[in-house]
């Protein structure tokens, strides 16, 4: 299978991607602390009967990284995909997203609803039930220490720096039940991406921006979303407790349906790849 490297010019920034297949426009949203690279997987399932499209999101390995917390909102990185698209001469695509990947996949199909045709997301909740749930869910409060712990400017970069390889190790392959999910040669190609000047910063000012974004009374109320949804979702996910996929179907207009995946972490797609491939591929048809 062939598959390019491209840039492309949108929102004021330019965005690496890769693609590959020809047919109906799907774009992957990869999730922290990934790049593109992180849909190895899919890619050359969904290039049988689509054009794959999958994106370096800003801040991330090849694509601009702004400085500044502002310009990594939710919204804007949304911008940036909503353009993306449109500069394949299309007016909308199927949206695939996992992690923070599927919380900007949650933000467009509310935001600009006639860019997505069918959306899927991977191990990530709607943002604004998240927020709630740190107000009465001290267990998913606790499991999510990190995001806080992000928020020290220059404190996190400096504690992930000083052993970029074990960062990854623990975060990756630590957090997986199928320990084979990532090979050493995946892991060093994480470290190498994240080598990059100013990448560690511009993927940590995803959840900077999200804490400031908070404050806003609008950006905490939840927008019903008509395009027809899948939610995948490994049932042991550490970062994120599965009881945020409950109670869901009451945010959607259009189909909505959640599969889980049992003994599988917030990697999804790699621990169950042929899995994942087959749910998205039935969902698109």
């Amino acid at each position: 299978m062939n598959i390019e490297h491209k840039f492309a010019s949108v929102n004021g920034i330019k965005l690496h991607y890769v693609t590959a297949g020809k047919g109906p426009l799907v774009i992957l949203l990869h999730g922290f602390p990934e790049f593109w690279y992180g849909w190895k997987n899919q890619i050359p399932a969904l290039a049988e009967k689509y054009r794959v499209v999958a994106v370096d999101m800003r801040g991330y390995n090849e694509s601009d990284k702004p400085k500044g917390v502002k310009n990594y909102a939710a919204k804007t990185v949304a911008q940036d995909i909503r353009e993306l698209i449109h500069s394949f001469n299309e007016k909308k695509a199927h949206i695939i997203g996992h992690d923070w990947g599927g919380g900007i996949a949650w933000t467009l199909a509310q935001e600009f609803p006639e860019c997505v045709d069918r959306l899927i997301v991977l191990n990530c909740p709607l943002p604004q039930l998240l927020w709630k749930h740190f107000l009465t869910n001290f267990r998913q409060l606790r499991r999510s220490w990190y995001m806080f712990y992000f928020q020290i400017p220059g404190l996190a970069e400096w504690g992930i720096k000083k052993n970029l390889r074990l960062f990854f190790l623990k975060g990756l392959r630590g957090w997986s039940r199928n320990k084979q999910a990532f090979t050493d040669e995946d892991i060093s190609e994480y470290v190498k991406a994240f080598q990059k000047p100013y990448a560690l910063t511009g993927a940590i000012n995803y959840y900077r921006a999200a804490f400031r974004n908070i404050a806003d009374k609008n950006s905490r109320q939840v927008k019903p979303i008509s395009t027809d949804t899948l939610l995948i979702w490994g049932e042991n996910d550490k970062a994120l407790g599965k009881e945020l996929t409950y109670g869901m179907e009451k945010y959607f207009t259009g189909k909505f349906e959640v599969k889980y995946i049992s003994n599988c972490s917030h990697w999804v797609q790699h621990e169950y790849p042929e899995v994942v491939n087959r749910m998205i591929l039935e969902f698109l048809s």
